[in-house]
């Protein structure tokens, strides 16, 4: 019989919560130097004038995004989406979804990685009144360079999504 020494359950969720802070957009900002104010708005530390950036996670997506800005979500999409980290950037009017998985063992993660396709045109269809691109990428442990996840890293990639690892690419986000 084999035994699973990650725990599962309860394990699972705390290695996935230890990963996803390990991953923290705002630890990422904050050591590259730009000022991320408790509002979520985010400026370079030269220039505190104007802010480049807008940090929206879960819930605050709608509290401090779409809200604000008069979209019912309601009644574009049947199901409320909560993003690990979402990221506006001001200057190229792009929301940048960010979800982050961790796994070490197989498991439930394998098929989660396979919607991005579908989450993408959902925030499309969800930001499609503020007119502002949407750009969908996971954020990924080791465990998912495995040969056999090769199939599904080129599927993401296929449908316009992206795939990093182990550390949010702010170059990537415009920053």
């Amino acid at each position: 019989m084999a035994v699973n020494i990650y725990g599962g359950g309860a394990n699972t969720n705390a290695n996935g919560l230890k990963f996803e802070q390990e991953t923290s957009l705002s630890e990422a900002l904050n050591a590259a130097g730009y000022v991320l104010k408790s509002n979520g708005y985010v400026y370079h530390s030269s220039s505190l004038e104007r802010p480049i950036a807008l940090s929206a996670p879960k819930h605050k997506l709608y509290q401090r995004i779409l809200n604000p800005r008069g979209v019912k979500w309601r009644e574009i999409i049947s199901k409320q989406m909560l993003p690990d980290e979402a990221l506006l950037n001001l200057e190229t009017n792009t929301i940048h979804i960010i979800e982050k998985k961790f796994q070490n063992c197989s498991g439930s993660v394998d098929e989660k990685l396979q919607t991005c396709g579908f989450k993408k045109l959902q925030y499309q269809r969800l930001f499609a009144p503020l007119v502002v691109g949407v750009e969908y990428l996971y954020v990924c442990n080791d465990w998912f360079l495995r040969d056999e996840y090769r199939d599904v890293r080129d599927y993401i990639v296929s449908v316009g999504c992206h795939i990093y690892f182990n550390e949010i690419p702010l170059q990537d986000l415009g920053l």
